[in-house]
């Protein structure tokens, strides 16, 4: 047998394998390493590194960066030349993490229209609610709109609209679905300053709601880069169309003032 230790502290290793030495040495230095402090660290980890996130939480993060990343990529490429590759890698992460939260492709593209648009309820929709007055809640929107559509993810609806125009595809009917709302929320305005004598009489409200929605998308693809002047103009574009007058002032409550307004 090989008598590894000495009387002395040490090891002798020369008639042991290189591959064993090194696992020796290791193990003898760990063992007579002294430690820094007698004492034990009995700080709980909550108080040091705070809390670990939960797998819900790991998941919803790696969600929205991979909802973000597509809607950027679907914006500026549209849905045929997407690479989910391109997207992940964007977003942080791998091929597999994305297919882990998205089946394929189309999945993908719905789980971003859907994210955009609560989106856009949320920081565009919901302040335009504050308003009784029809006239003030188009202003509103108007303005919101121009604000929203500044940022990359905003343009989503507008180009997979022109994409998959005519097409009977999932991506197409839902973005259907969420314009003919639009339309249907701005007919009913319209009905309903008339009937308040805010909006001149004119043609029918569906077909004048279908003019001003595209104004207004006209208005915010052309101003593109043109803060602060889209704001206020997008909200003239749709006005003229509709048949009111703009509130004085910059025409009418900003998006940022109604923010801070108390529901």
């Amino acid at each position: 047998m090989i008598k590894l230790f000495d009387d002395c502290p040490g090891l002798r290793v020369s008639m042991v394998k290189p591959s064993a030495q090194r696992t020796l040495a290791l193990t003898y230095r760990a063992h007579m390493r002294v430690p820094a402090s007698s004492t034990p660290d009995t700080t709980p980890r909550s108080q040091t590194d705070g809390p670990r996130p939960t797998q819900a939480q790991r998941s919803a993060r790696s969600r929205s960066a991979l909802l973000e990343s597509a809607a950027r990529g679907l914006s500026r490429y549209g849905y045929g030349n997407l690479v989910l590759e391109d997207v992940a890698r964007e977003a942080g992460y791998t091929r597999g993490a994305l297919y882990h939260q998205f089946k394929d492709k189309e999945d993908l593209a719905l789980a971003v229209i859907d994210w955009v648009n609560e989106t856009w309820m949320r920081e565009v929709g919901e302040p335009s609610r504050r308003e009784s007055d029809p006239v003030a809640v188009l202003t509103v929107l108007a303005r919101g709109h121009a604000v929203f559509c500044r940022r990359d993810i905003a343009r989503v609806v507008m180009a997979l609209r022109v994409e998959f125009s005519g097409q009977d595809h999932p991506v197409g009917r839902e973005l259907e679905r969420i314009v003919d709302g639009g339309v249907k929320n701005f007919a009913r305005l319209i009905t309903a300053g008339r009937k308040a004598g805010s909006i001149r009489p004119g043609p029918p409200a569906r077909v004048v709601a279908l003019a001003a929605m595209g104004a207004l998308e006209g208005a915010v693809i052309g101003l593109a880069g043109q803060a602060p002047y889209d704001e206020s103009l997008a909200a003239r574009a749709v006005a003229g169309v509709v048949g009111f007058d703009l509130p004085s002032g910059r025409g009418g409550p900003g998006i940022a003032q109604l923010r801070e307004k108390k529901p």
